[in-house]
């Protein structure tokens, strides 16, 4: 079952997010979160997919491997909310391992309806699991998801992949700490992080010779002149991956090939850009494992397992609420 947003007019607040965005002084940026329409999500499904991002593989690899185990640190029954499910394929191993000691509620919070059908879709055949999908932002749905439980339950949320590193770090706890305060004590967060590796191999990753990357990044202009009316040329915009070593993180801009002006009819904007100027598109912010127990205190949890991949440097972090 799919419980759809009634309050949000989405292509409004669309225009007002990119209207934002490209009018800011200084550097250009866009929501990260806007990538991720239907093509966009089919697009980096198939990233996941390629050689050189190593980092889905890897988060598939930890669950499969320490499913059980992670299932057996949990307190009590469990319900289980998923900030950004996707398609739901590796939680799979996760509600698998749920399902064999209790009946299992998966709460998937998406802001993407294909992506919460898919994932529904994905996973209706686990006996013992109901799926009640929120089409929300992230914490929207927790706080829907936290108003269901039952008096005896205990809540797992999941924060897989690599999205915590779309916050920088600062934001990042804040973030978590407002993922805390819908928690009650002993309420557990798995939480995904990519670890620190060389730029070469994070270049590779981020920029691939095919150029899936690039479409993926390039969709969001196509997605602007879809949804709002936009006239990007998209041939006159590439995609660019660059390490940002004073915050970890690898950065995706798409950089204007030449002077001109777009016009975005839906936001009542037009922009005006340089020949070589840059949106900022999106942000993956790389950890080192040993910080990861010091974030969860600052946001009110503590660090209760961690397991890291031996191919892919990448941890699943298992935090429990104060």
């Amino acid at each position: 079952m799919l419980v759809h947003a009634i309050t949000t007019n989405a292509t409004y607040e669309f225009a007002a997010d990119v209207r934002a965005g490209l009018t800011r002084p200084g550097q250009k940026e866009l929501p990260s979160k806007y990538l991720y329409d239907e093509l966009g999500s089919a697009l980096f499904e198939a990233i996941s997919h390629l050689p050189q991002y190593g980092l889905t593989r890897a988060d598939e690899r930890l669950l499969r491997r320490h499913s059980h185990e992670i299932v057996d640190r949990l307190a009590g029954p469990v319900a289980v909310a998923e900030l950004g499910s996707g398609s739901g394929i590796k939680t799979r191993w996760l509600l698998e391992a749920l399902s064999r000691r209790q009946r299992t509620f998966y709460y998937p919070v998406e802001i993407s309806p294909s992506a919460l059908a898919r994932c529904e879709q994905e996973l209706r055949d686990i006996e013992s699991v109901s799926i009640v999908g929120f089409e929300r932002e992230y914490l929207d749905g927790l706080l829907e998801v936290a108003a269901r439980r039952k008096s005896d339950q205990h809540l797992l949320v999941l924060f897989l992949g690599s999205t915590i590193g779309n916050f920088d770090r600062s934001a990042g706890v804040k973030f978590l700490a407002e993922v805390r305060r819908i928690l009650e004590p002993a309420d557990s967060l798995l939480l995904g992080t990519d670890l620190e590796k060389p730029g070469t191999r994070l270049l590779q990753a981020y920029d691939d010779d095919l150029g899936v990357t690039a479409a993926f990044d390039l969709n969001l202009l196509a997605r602007i002149n879809r949804e709002l009316n936009a006239n990007f040329d998209l041939r006159q915009f590439a995609h660019v991956a660059k390490i940002n070593e004073d915050s970890r993180s690898v950065e995706m801009h798409l950089r204007s090939k030449q002077r001109q002006t777009v016009t975005i009819a839906a936001a009542d904007i037009e922009v005006e850009f340089l020949e070589g100027e840059t949106i900022w598109t999106e942000s993956s912010h790389k950890y080192s494992a040993e910080e990861i127990p010091q974030i969860a205190r600052d946001a009110g949890f503590r660090c209760e397992a961690q397991w890291i991949d031996d191919q892919w440097p990448f941890a699943e972090n298992l935090l429990v609420a104060h």
